[in-house]
C-alpha cells in the first residue's frame, strides 16, 4: 500500500497543520498554484513530494516542477497536470490527451477550480478523477481542503477529505 497526501492552491502559504497530517503517507503530491518555494521546504522535509507547476507559478518554480506528470504506483496509472477540469468539462488538451491514451489514466489529478471534487468518467474506463481544492487562504473557495487516500492493488482506496478550516482563518 501507498499512502498519498494531496493538496493544491496553496498560493504562497502553507497551513501550519499539513506537515503533521501527511505525516504517515509515503509522498505528497502538489497539483500546482504553489505560489512560493518556501510552501515545498516543510513538505520536502517529511515525505518525497511530487508536484507540478499551475498557472500563477514563477520561472523559478516552473523550472523546478514540470507542467505535468504521468507516473505508476502500485499498479494505477496517474496523471497530474493543474489546470483539467472534469468529466464533461475537461480543458480541451486534456480531453484530446485523454482521447488519445491507451490506456487512458486511471487516475487523473488537477487543481485550478479552488473545489474539492471527486468522480469518475466512465468514458475514460471508469478514470477517477480528483481535485483535492484549495489549501490556500487565496480565491473563490470558501472551505480550505486536502486529501489523503492509498493506493493498492491498482485501486484507491480510504480515501479522505480533509477540512482545514475556512478560507481566511488560520484554524477549523
Amino acid at each position: 500500500m501507498h499512502k498519498i497526501g494531496l493538496l493544491s492552491d496553496t498560493h504562497g502559504w502553507l497551513d501550519p497543520r499539513i506537515p503533521e497530517l501527511f505525516s504517515g503517507v509515503d509522498e505528497i503530491w502538489h497539483a500546482g498554484d504553489i505560489g512560493d518555494v518556501q510552501v515545498m521546504e516543510p513538505l520536502e522535509a517529511i515525505k518525497p513530494v511530487v508536484a507540478v507547476y499551475g498557472n500563477i507559478d514563477s520561472p523559478t518554480l516552473r523550472q523546478r516542477y514540470p507542467e505535468q506528470v504521468w507516473v505508476e504506483r502500485e499498479g494505477v496509472r496517474i496523471w497530474m497536470l493543474h489546470i483539467g477540469g472534469y468529466p464533461g468539462r475537461y480543458a480541451p488538451a486534456v480531453l484530446a490527451k485523454l482521447r488519445s491514451s491507451d490506456p487512458p489514466p486511471a487516475l487523473f489529478i488537477c487543481g485550478h477550480s479552488h473545489i474539492a471534487k471527486v468522480q469518475r468518467d466512465e468514458r475514460f474506463g471508469g478514470m477517477l478523477t480528483m481535485n483535492p481544492g484549495a489549501a490556500g487562504r487565496h480565491g473563490q473557495h470558501r472551505m480550505r481542503t486536502v486529501f489523503r487516500f492509498a493506493l493498492e492493488g491498482g485501486r484507491v482506496r480510504d480515501l479522505e477529505v480533509i477540512e482545514l478550516g475556512l478560507r481566511g482563518a488560520l484554524t477549523p
